[in-house]
């Protein structure tokens, strides 16, 4: 899985703010829409970037705006890489139970990484957790 994650050029330090991640949201798919990725391939990029930095606010900084969202990305004709590091002490993701599990279908947990799994080709969180890293490859075909 490693070897598709990109050198980033520079990295991009947000507070614990969801206006913040939003305005980062808006710049990463005008990013995209110049490099000619599909809008359903947009949708879905900025879905999982949506889910992947609310649990960095959210869950791993607990919404504290003393607490920084490190972002570094990479967006290239053919593909986009990005990762994301907050200051939370992290988590396993093996430990967050399965949405589609019928005992968990009504408890909110879990949904967010179903759909960055989802909508990306690739999700990994390094040790000890407050670091996710994703990929995605551009199809190459427009909506």
């Amino acid at each position: 899985m490693a070897q598709h994650f990109a050198d980033f050029p520079a990295e991009i330090v947000i507070p614990s703010d969801t206006e913040e991640a939003h305005r980062l949201q808006q710049q990463i798919a005008e990013e995209l829409k110049a490099c000619r990725f599909s809008e359903r391939e947009i949708f879905g990029i900025k879905l999982a970037l949506e889910e992947a930095l609310v649990n960095a606010i959210k869950h791993g900084n607990r919404l504290d705006r003393s607490k920084m969202v490190r972002v570094a990305y990479v967006v290239r004709e053919d593909e986009f890489h990005i990762r994301i590091v907050d200051e939370g002490k992290g988590f396993n993701p093996q430990d967050v139970p399965d949405p589609t599990d019928f005992e968990n279908l009504e408890r909110p947990c879990g949904r967010g990484l179903l759909l960055m799994r989802h909508y990306m080709n690739e999700v990994q969180f390094l040790a000890p957790g407050n670091c996710c890293v994703m990929w995605k490859r551009r199809n190459g075909n427009s909506d």
